[in-house]
């Protein structure tokens, strides 16, 4: 599970740990791996705040930061965060506020504290301008190694100032072509995420993509995403070419992930059929539990869905309200659980650290049984 891009990047081996959490992040990188930092719905002074943190707790080990910019995207052509946020807000039909409220109601989540409430929810940093002051905050951080795009290709100027600063930038994709037009745009690797995947991901099964993308992009690393679980599934991502695994459902659950206990049960209790691919939550299509939130807004006979980031904006209280009342009423039904199917083979809580070097004990052994099988052996 050494590669030279483990080496580029000063990691004892290729496993990175795409997490919410910052503890988790923190406790993969000193570990040997990458945690990286999902700041997609971060503020930049929250940010900020969890990245000081993270850089208190792993010496001299590096970690990594995603965001989101969509290559498109409802009021893309606004460049100021707070008139994109007014102007996006006008654009939310009231209808589909009633009906995210009337969910959350009919479900027994409390409301927000009044104390707290604020008049609207703060704009995802899922545009390019809400992103922009999450990479100024990622870049004044040394300890951050690298930066990745979840959803396209990065800007020009958002390349060329991350790799001016020295560290790498790369993306990840769901095709092939996706793949190509990252290489195209000069990023540093690419990160290749099959339909199995968590969150927004692709059609095409992971092992189908991987070799693809491998060949596509050649010599740049291409890093495994989406239904990595095990040892063996770890193998069998670097045997198609990989330079190191992508991932993300395997942390939900681990001793320091943030999440309440209903939520993690929540996720250890899913099977692999459990998952569903939705556009309930963002405005894209991404891999989540499948419950009464995501059969609600995809039934035809209801509102649809709106396009990224209105979606966002919809589902924003939702996801504050559910997060901090996971555990009370039928909070769950309602709740945002990103999963790939991978999480039905997850059924424990282990440490990160245990995590990490069961991965890589399985590894071992998977690599040991098919180094050792004779010609007649299946």
């Amino acid at each position: 599970m050494y590669t030279a891009f483990c080496e580029r990047l000063g990691l004892d081996h290729g496993i990175f740990a795409f997490s919410h959490c910052r503890d988790v992040v923190a406790a993969v990188s000193n570990n040997g791996g990458m945690g990286v930092l999902g700041a997609g719905w971060m503020s930049a002074e929250t940010l900020a705040a969890e990245l000081d943190w993270i850089d208190a707790q792993v010496g001299d080990k590096p970690y990594g930061v995603d965001v989101v910019i969509p290559e498109r995207y409802e009021g893309m052509e606004e460049t100021e965060s707070g008139a994109l946020e007014k102007r996006l807000w006008k654009q939310v039909p009231a209808e589909h506020l009633e009906f995210a409220r009337r969910l959350l109601s009919d479900h027994g989540v409390p409301e927000w504290p009044e104390e707290e409430a604020l008049s609207q929810p703060d704009l995802p940093g899922a545009t390019y301008a809400t992103a922009l002051p999450l990479i100024d905050v990622a870049l004044a951080h040394p300890k951050c190694r690298i930066l990745v795009n979840a959803l396209g290709t990065p800007p020009r100027e958002v390349i060329e100032r991350v790799q001016g600063s020295g560290r790498l930038i790369g993306a990840l994709c769901g095709r092939v072509k996706q793949a190509v037009a990252h290489k195209e745009a000069g990023l540093d690797f690419v990160i290749a995420q099959g339909g199995e995947g968590g969150g927004h991901a692709g059609e095409i099964a992971s092992i189908v993509l991987w070799p693809q993308v491998v060949d596509a992009v050649a010599p740049l690393p291409m890093l495994a995403a989406g239904g990595i679980g095990n040892g063996r599934q770890m193998l069998a991502a670097m045997a198609t070419g990989a330079a190191g695994v992508w991932t993300g459902s395997l942390w939900v659950t681990v001793a320091e992930a943030a999440g309440e206990p209903a939520q993690k049960a929540s996720y250890l209790n899913a099977t692999s059929e459990d998952t569903v691919r939705s556009r309930s939550w963002t405005g894209k299509t991404a891999r989540v539990l499948r419950n009464a939130w995501t059969e609600a807004w995809d039934n035809p006979e209801t509102v649809a869905p709106l396009p990224m980031p209105l979606q966002f904006l919809v589902a924003a209280d939702a996801r504050r309200r559910t997060e901090r009342y996971a555990g009370v009423a039928d909070t769950q039904a309602v709740a945002m659980n990103p999963a790939g199917q991978v999480i039905g083979q997850i059924d424990r809580i282990e440490s990160c650290r245990d995590a990490v070097y069961r991965l890589l004990s399985e590894y071992a052994d998977a690599l040991e049984q098919v180094n050792s099988r004779g010609p007649n052996e299946g």
